[in-house]
């Protein structure tokens, strides 16, 4: 491998000399940590100034496509280069340069592939590719452009549109810009992973079929759930073969669907922080909470680096958790959870009385805050059917909300008194659901610790307890022995 080429050393060189920087970390994920003291040495080498300290940061407090600016404060840094795959999500205080991975492609091969599906496609292509693949795009559109000037007449590929790299070097954003659509509502721009393009005049993402360039990754899947009404087909530069069968992906609509049902029926939700850096995460974060107590439930803010199930599975009262992150992240396979987790998005599809999805599907939480205003809607005294449990469902009257103030345990317990069950005309069964808290939920557990404030002031016996190993204990090899 040339490290020289693969890091472009000479240009974070250039970069880090350029801004006067001093204090400068280097980001690498698992997989390219093994490279990390070679590119500090030759980054030295190519710097030669005393000046100049280089951090190398591992391990990143949540996802490695994210800029850690978390790591990066605790020496201090005054920008971070980020390398191998990222999200390019915009960073909130220091200034990031991305180099991205340079993946191995068959050019020529890419471009055979891309050739014989364009033949045979009616519609304009579209080329989006992982950014690992971005040093190739070049030489694939010559090899095409080669072989297409060999067929006599062939006008196939002039409907040929390629995605471009928004940018390698990015700086701190105090404003939130939409992601998936650069400009006026009206625009022909699109962006989408770090990647952006142009469509023609009149013409719409849906007259395009898209042809992606990379692995079946969460790169891919934002693709796929972004654009779900195009006809996208998927070249894997690391197999050489074309799929055309994105069923699969296909299934994850049917499925975040799903738990947008369910998240309709939750009474406690938490919040889960899935960023630091991203800009415009509080803001929706608070977006969120603003969202929940005017849908009458309960919110519970979570910062716990990257999620997994057992770190979840010690707040069994939350019903749902909302993930705020960036696109690449936000997806979780819920059925390694006891609780579903869901995205910005599928939370205002669920807790928006009225709301209906209509198909479109958006991953960056950034569009919400830019194409969602704050306009206040009165809950509905109507009941709604629940899917999930299969019959109607009167929601907690939003004042109740309101007394949660001063005494906040006393208060929540007493939302379960009221409780109710009622029957309309047509004596349906009503279901209200009942409104909980964390302590709430704790009271009704059968073991609450210790009782530090027993009356009782005579001390309990003491007693001996099991001794030996989990595998038999003491006692119980002595009752083998007596059998």
């Amino acid at each position: 491998m040339d490290l020289e080429i693969n890091y472009e050393i000479a240009r974070v060189a250039e970069f880090i000399l350029s801004h006067s920087f001093t204090r400068v970390a280097l980001q690498f994920p698992d997989e390219l940590l093994k490279d990390s003291m070679r590119v500090v040495k030759a980054l030295r080498k190519e710097i030669n100034s005393s000046a100049v300290k280089l951090y190398v940061m591992a391990d990143t407090t949540y996802g490695s496509c994210c800029v850690d600016e978390v790591g990066a404060a605790h020496v201090n840094a005054e920008c971070v280069v980020h390398y191998g795959h990222t999200c390019l999500s915009p960073t909130s205080k220091l200034p990031a340069l991305f180099i991205f991975e340079k993946a191995s492609i068959s050019t020529s091969n890419c471009a055979s592939k891309l050739l014989d599906y364009g033949m045979k496609s009616d519609k304009p292509i579209l080329v989006l590719f992982g950014l690992e693949y971005s040093h190739a795009i070049t030489e694939i559109n010559k090899k095409l452009a080669s072989s297409v000037s060999t067929i006599v007449g062939s006008t196939s590929m002039s409907n040929l549109l390629y995605a471009d790299v928004v940018c390698s070097f990015i700086s701190p954003s105090e404003t939130c810009q939409p992601a998936s659509q650069v400009g006026p509502v009206d625009s022909q721009n699109y962006s989408i992973g770090g990647l952006t393009w142009r469509l023609s005049e009149g013409r719409k993402m849906e007259d395009y079929s898209l042809f992606w360039i990379g692995s079946d990754n969460p790169a891919f899947s934002n693709v796929v759930l972004t654009f779900n009404s195009c006809e996208i087909v998927r070249y894997d530069a690391a197999e050489d073969c074309l799929m055309t069968d994105i069923s699969q992906q296909k299934k994850i609509l049917r499925r975040r669907y799903y738990l947008v049902e369910k998240a309709k029926d939750a009474n406690m939700i938490g919040i889960l922080v899935g960023t630091l850096g991203a800009a415009g995460y509080l803001h929706m974060i608070h977006q969120m909470r603003d969202l929940i107590t005017k849908s009458g439930k309960k919110s519970y803010t979570f910062v716990m680096g990257r999620p997994n199930p057992a770190k979840l599975a010690n707040f069994p009262e939350c019903d749902v958790f909302i993930n705020v992150s960036c696109p690449q992240t936000a997806l979780f396979d819920s059925k390694e959870f006891l609780a579903p987790i869901i995205t910005p998005f599928e939370a205002m599809l669920a807790l928006e009385r009225g709301s209906q999805w209509t198909g479109a599907y958006v991953m960056e939480f950034r569009d919400l805050i830019a194409s969602t205003p704050s306009i206040p809607r009165e809950q509905s005294e109507e009941a709604r059917f629940s899917f999930i449990q299969g019959g109607y469902i009167e929601d907690l009257d939003l004042q109740d909300t309101e007394k949660v103030e001063k005494d906040e345990i006393l208060a929540l317990v007493n939302t379960t008194e009221k409780a109710l069950q009622v029957r309309d005309d047509s004596n349906q069964h009503l279901t209200k659901s009942e409104a909980k808290s964390g302590a709430e939920f704790f009271a009704s557990r059968s073991y609450h610790g210790l009782d530090i404030n027993s009356t009782d002031s005579v001390p309990g016996d003491f007693l001996t307890g099991r001794s030996g190993k989990a595998s038999g204990y003491t006692h119980e090899k002595t009752e083998k022995s007596h059998l």
